[in-house]
């Protein structure tokens, strides 16, 4: 897992467009990046959509939002139309990224046990360094714990 006060890895990621996407696209301004498990569950529909009731928030804040999943740019596409999401998705398929960001392992839920994400979601300065990171989050608070974060460091 990576820790705060350090450089976050840089990535090249397909959206949900299918148009390439760097990190370092973002630097000069706060971004969140949040890790989830998958489009169109009730736990990731719920904080997808918190932060999109929060968007504006987090705009006005100047800070934007990546979301990552292993999931497929369609798959992301039709995630983000259903819902009216209007902050970018990015498309991880083969784990790379969240490996890199340390999000990425071994699971269980209900006696199954698996590989998956980690919910966890990193706040970077405008330099590209994590200032902040939540591990485990409640997708139904979240957004607005990540907002309370956000605005003690603009």
């Amino acid at each position: 897992m990576l820790r705060t006060n350090s450089k976050a890895p840089e990535f090249i990621l397909k959206n949900h467009d299918g148009d390439f996407v760097r990190l370092s696209d973002f630097l000069g301004k706060p971004l969140i990046i949040y890790f989830y498990p998958q489009d169109d569950t009730p736990g990731c529909t719920t904080e997808a959509c918190n932060f999109r009731d929060d968007y504006n928030a987090f705009i006005n804040l100047g800070v934007d939002i990546l979301g990552i999943s292993p999931d497929s740019v369609d798959s992301h596409k039709e995630f983000r139309d259903k819902y009216h999401l209007p902050f970018t998705l990015l498309s991880d398929p083969d784990h790379q990224i969240a490996i890199a960001y340390g999000v990425w392992g071994m699971k269980e839920k209900e006696g199954r046990v698996y590989e998956g994400i980690y919910r966890t979601t990193f706040i970077l300065d405008r330099k590209g360094e994590i200032t902040k990171i939540f591990e485990g989050v409640d997708p139904a608070s979240h957004s607005q714990e990540v907002l309370n974060e956000v605005k003690k460091i603009v």
